[in-house]
C-alpha cells in the first residue's frame, strides 16, 4: 500500500462518503469539534490519562510530530478538561494537525481564536492537576467514543465527526468513495433539472 498516495486520496473526498462503504471506525457523535469549519488527517498518538493527571498530557505533547493528531482516553473521566490553551498552542507548535479527546476541554474562547481543531464531548471549568501517575499512559491501545484506535491509525475529522481506521482499512474502500463523490454533481444536476426521483435514486437494495 502507497501510504502517500492514499493520503492524497482522502484529501480529495467528503469524509461522510466513506459512511456508504464502512460500518466500523465512527467516533460517536456526542466527540464534536470545538473549532467550527475544520478538517483534517493525521497520524494518531494515543494516549490514556489516569487520574486526571495533566503530566501524561504534557509529556504526549512533547511526543507530538508535525502531522501527528493527539487522542486522548479519558478513561470515563467527562468532568476533568484535559486540554486548554496552553495544551493547544503547545501542539500547534509541535506541528499537531488536531486533538481528539474522549471528554472535555476548557478556554473555549482562546481554542477558537488559535483555530487548531479540537474535538471533545464538550466543556468545563475543572481541569487536570500535575498529580504525575504510572496508570496513565502514552501510545498505547485506547478507545475514544466507543472506538478502538492504535498508535498510527489515521484520524479523519471534520464538523461532521471524526473516523479513526487503520490506513489499509481505508485504502480498501478508497477507490469506491473518489467514484461516488465524482458521481454526486450529476445526480445533484439531475435532481434539479427535475428528473424523476425514481430514474435518479437507488429504489432497491443491490445484488450482492
Amino acid at each position: 500500500m502507497d501510504l502517500e498516495r492514499l493520503l492524497a486520496q482522502l484529501r480529495e473526498i467528503s469524509f461522510a462518503t466513506l459512511g456508504h462503504f464502512l460500518e466500523q471506525g465512527f467516533v460517536s457523535h456526542e466527540i464534536r469539534a470545538l473549532v467550527p469549519d475544520v478538517r483534517f488527517i493525521g497520524r494518531a498518538v494515543t494516549l490514556r490519562v489516569a487520574q486526571a493527571d495533566a503530566i501524561a498530557v504534557n509529556r504526549a505533547l512533547a511526543s507530538l510530530k508535525p502531522g501527528d493528531v493527539l487522542v486522548i482516553d479519558m478513561a470515563g473521566d467527562h468532568q476533568h478538561a484535559c486540554v486548554g490553551a496552553v495544551t493547544q498552542c503547545a501542539a500547534q507548535c509541535a506541528g499537531a494537525v488536531g486533538i481528539v479527546i474522549d471528554g472535555v476541554a476548557t478556554d473555549l474562547a482562546e481554542l477558537r481564536a488559535a483555530g487548531l481543531p479540537v474535538f471533545a464531548r464538550g466543556t468545563s471549568q475543572l481541569t487536570t492537576k500535575l498529580v504525575g501517575t504510572s496508570a496513565s499512559a502514552l501510545n498505547v491501545p485506547v478507545t475514544c467514543g466507543g472506538v478502538p484506535v492504535q498508535p498510527g491509525d489515521l484520524v479523519l475529522a471534520d464538523d461532521n465527526g471524526v473516523l479513526v481506521l487503520p490506513p489499509e482499512v481505508l485504502a480498501d474502500v478508497i477507490e469506491q468513495a473518489l467514484a461516488s463523490d465524482s458521481a454526486e454533481p450529476g445526480l445533484l444536476a439531475r435532481l434539479r433539472a427535475g428528473e424523476p426521483l425514481e430514474r435518479v435514486l437507488a429504489m432497491e437494495a443491490s445484488k450482492a
